[in-house]
């Protein structure tokens, strides 16, 4: 896909939640549903994650979104890091896009918006190697931290990557 310059990249409302939910459900289902046993994700509802990420957003989380013609197709979340042990000031909590926009430059947008070039740390799932691509390219190193995390109830490893 050829990159797009046609995103519009905001801060979430309230109002956005459905939508965020919507393509948090439909990345999972697409990231990680070839990590885990087959049907793991069947039951994820948007409905449900939509209450979630109103009340994250009503918060105040830092949450962006990207958005064309069509609607919100990808959003962010960082803020400052939530570990105690935590490497760097400042986490990239998230990036999350449909497979439909890879490739698009919309993660690249996100990401210069949540974290721009400052020193940052992520968890990706062990495995998730389109992702972990993605963040090398942009100066992330896995720093050898490791923990267990459920993904649908399932424990699975995740990697910590840190830029400086």
């Amino acid at each position: 896909m050829e990159p797009d310059t046609d995103f519009l990249v905001r801060r979430a409302g309230v109002e956005d939640a459905l939508q965020i939910a919507d393509v948090h459900v439909a990345a999972w289902r697409e990231t990680y549903g070839p990590l885990l046993p087959a049907g793991a994700l069947d039951s994820l509802d948007a409905g449900e994650r939509a209450q979630k990420w109103a009340g994250i957003i009503a918060g105040g989380e830092e949450v962006l979104v990207a958005e064309d013609a069509g609607g919100i197709v990808a959003w962010a979340s960082g803020g400052p890091g939530r570990d105690d042990d935590a490497p760097v000031d400042r986490e990239l909590e998230g990036i999350y896009s449909p497979a439909r926009v890879h490739g698009s430059g919309v993660g690249q947008l996100l990401l210069d918006a949540v974290i721009a070039d400052s020193p940052a740390y992520l968890w990706v799932l062990d495995g998730n190697a389109r992702a972990e691509a993605f963040y090398r390219c942009n100066g992330f190193r896995r720093d050898g931290a490791e923990r267990e995390h459920a993904v649908a109830g399932i424990p699975r490893t995740t990697v910590r990557m840190v830029r400086s």
